[in-house]
């Protein structure tokens, strides 16, 4: 019975997959099974062949797998691995190289023969590269062939380097990389101007050949792509859909990669639900937005016709449940971030009291406080509060060359006029121009030329600010030590920046935190950024009465909202105060136009974020809520112990 409960569950997947609750736990997972091979293989005197994967997503098995070498014995010497790609060109010793990334995350710290690892070459002539992949797979064959093959997969649906468009009897060969693959890639190269158009890769006829298949992916990131890789139809568009016509592969995710999966998304589409409030409400907000219906024109039929009989069997008649819905959307939309003074709260998202409210913005770079809530910024501020913004990072990354040295010569030739000495200031241009003129693709900066592009964006910053109403006693700069750090190393430790947040917080005291709760990229520095102040929060609970009495509500950037079932508090812009927010997001000179990392989108900031914003109106409208020009939404974020507002 169990089996069957699980096939109607899983009856939209067209390939095994296995979720866990987290990478870790998948990665050890998988680090495991290919443990056991290694091993099996060992006691019966054969050589384990393996296809490995590069990114990020296998890095947690690499380092599984080291831990088993050095603390129980794990033996790679009759292991030989045959990597999936390479960029073309590249050099083996580069930064941004393949090979770099498999010395250091694996072959460097095992026993491993070197004449066992087989890895794209990245600087064969152009003549010479048929040949050579003619022969990596004549050594794949020879060798019968890979016993497991470890994949990621892109937001292009791309395995190894297979991007949409690839054959699936395509064998190793050189492949023209996708405008969204580079993109991705940019932040490794300094740019996407600098990542090679081109790489060797594997084909999907060579992957196919491996008698056990892995694609292993992580993170809200991936879960747009795995769905269609999952339950999609078969697609040279989307390449990973062609794993499903193979017997021997698993998909193996964490909860945020499978989350759009209809088993986890629309679960009453099915199986029997649990039908909590919470599901209640993304399933009738899901119903209204598929039929284009606004929720109280929904009807019986509309249930019973769209996997939802069992939720108007239970807890109807449906229009009960449509108004229950209703009222609690409209209750999240207030005018009133802070909370209405004098005012029954009952059904507001935020407390009256106090009327006037410590309230802070957390925001990970310079800029993010004015483009994911602007028009709340200048709201809280013009309705009284208290309101102070800390920027946790200096964002000295994201600036252009060529305006850090208009900067300096802004610097020396005021200098000049004030009749200053500019001896200093004519060296640091000098030396300035010099290193720019040579400077390799993401090369870091001088620390000088940090301290340029660092103070451009505060000066920025403090603009944005202003304009939204604070005073400058209200605006903080953590520089937060993480970041400068993270241009060094990729371990990093955030005591002193959990440390350095704990005083502010007691300082301020605040009774409402604005964070940034973007999550999809758990290496991002927003997500950095939040866990930093919710360790920070933590710690002070044990000890601050205040902290008790402090709200934390979460916002989006420019790129991704909330889901309309999630959104807690909806505050609804006005087109004069949509105007006020795009001056403010103007104050950031340096982002506008092109930024330094565009990310996929290429529209400014400010176009984003008003688009963004106007599309949650456009939602609430459609759900039969007023039609507003534009609104910031936001989710409070509860500690474990607090309990959740009914």
């Amino acid at each position: 019975m169990a089996r069957l409960n699980l096939l109607e569950e899983t009856r939209f997947e067209k390939v095994p997959v296995s979720v866990y609750p987290d990478p870790k736990a998948a990665s050890l997972a998988v680090a495991r099974r290919i443990a056991d091979l290694i091993r099996n293989k060992q006691e019966k005197g054969e050589q384990a062949i393996l296809g490995l994967a590069t990114g990020a997503t296998p890095v947690g098995v690499y380092a599984e797998l080291v831990r088993l070498h050095r603390e129980e014995g794990l033996s790679f010497k009759n292991v030989i691995t045959f990597n999936l790609d390479e960029y073309y060109p590249m050099q083996p010793d580069s930064e941004q190289s393949y090979v770099t990334f498999m010395n250091r995350n694996l072959f460097d710290h095992i026993d491993i023969e070197r004449a066992n690892v087989h890895i794209p070459d990245g600087t064969l002539p152009m003549e010479a590269i048929h040949e050579y992949c003619l022969a990596y797979e004549q050594k794949i064959t020879a060798l019968g062939g890979l016993d497991l093959q470890v994949l990621g997969i892109g937001r292009t649906g791309h395995i190894g380097f297979n991007e949409p468009g690839s054959a699936p009897n395509s064998g190793t060969r050189l492949v023209t990389l996708d405008d969204l693959t580079r993109r991705d890639a940019s932040r490794d190269f300094g740019g996407k101007e600098n990542v090679p158009t081109k790489a060797i890769t594997m084909g999907i006829g060579t992957i196919f050949k491996a008698r056990e298949i892995i694609l292993m992916a992580w993170n809200q990131k991936k879960a747009e792509i795995v769905k269609k890789a999952v339950e999609g139809e078969l697609s040279a568009d989307v390449p990973a859909t062609f794993l499903q016509l193979s017997d021997s592969v698993e998909f193996v995710l964490d909860q945020d990669a499978a989350s759009m999966l209809t088993r986890f998304d629309t679960p009453w589409l099915v199986k029997d639900c649990e039908w909590d409030r919470k599901t209640i409400k993304k399933a009738v907000v899901w119903l209204s937005q598929t039929l284009k219906k606004p929720i109280l024109k929904l009807t019986e039929d509309d249930y019973n016709n769209n996997g939802m009989a069992q939720l108007a069997t239970e807890k109807g008649p449906v229009y009960d449940i449509n108004i229950d819905i209703f009222n609690q959307l409209q209750h999240t939309i207030t005018g009133w971030p802070g909370g209405k003074p004098n005012a029954d709260d009952s059904q507001r998202p935020e407390r009256r009291d106090p009327a006037k409210k410590r309230s802070i913005i957390f925001s990970p770079h310079p800029d993010d406080d004015v483009i994911s809530m602007g028009g709340t910024f200048i709201r809280l501020a013009d309705q009284g509060h208290d309101v102070h913004v800390a920027y946790q990072t200096s964002g000295n990354t994201a600036v252009w060359d060529d305006e850090a040295l208009r900067f300096i010569e802004f610097a020396t030739d005021f200098a000049k006029s004030q009749g200053i000495d500019t001896q200093k200031l004519d060296t640091l241009y000098k030396d300035a121009r010099k290193f720019i003129a040579g400077k390799k693709p993401n090369q870091m900066d001088t620390r000088e030329l940090l301290t340029v592009k660092g103070l451009i964006r505060k000066g920025e910053a403090i603009a944005g600010a202003r304009f939204a109403g604070l005073p400058d006693t209200n605006i903080h700069f953590q520089n937060l030590p993480f970041y400068d750090r993270g241009k060094h190393r990729k371990t990093l430790k955030y005591e002193d920046d959990v440390q350095q947040t704990m005083v502010l917080l007691q300082q301020i005291k605040p009774h409402q935190i604005f964070a940034a709760g973007d999550f999809a990229d758990p290496h991002g520095t927003h997500k950095i950024c939040f866990d930093i102040v919710s360790e920070a929060m933590r710690r002070l609970r044990k000890t601050d009465a205040w902290t008790k009495d402090c709200w934390i509500w979460l916002y989006r950037g420019a790129w991704h909202e909330f889901e309309i079932h999630e959104i807690e508090m909806a505050v609804p812009l006005s087109p004069k105060e949509v105007l006020r927010k795009r001056h403010a997001i103007f104050k950031h000179q340096s982002q506008k136009d092109i930024p330094v990392f565009p990310g996929d989108d290429a529209r400014e900031f400010w176009v984003r974020a008003e688009e963004r914003t106007r599309e949650t109106a456009r939602l609430y409208d459609g759900l039969g809520m007023a039609e507003y020009e534009a609104i910031e939404a936001f989710v409070r974020w509860r500690f474990e112990d607090e309990e959740v507002n009914p």
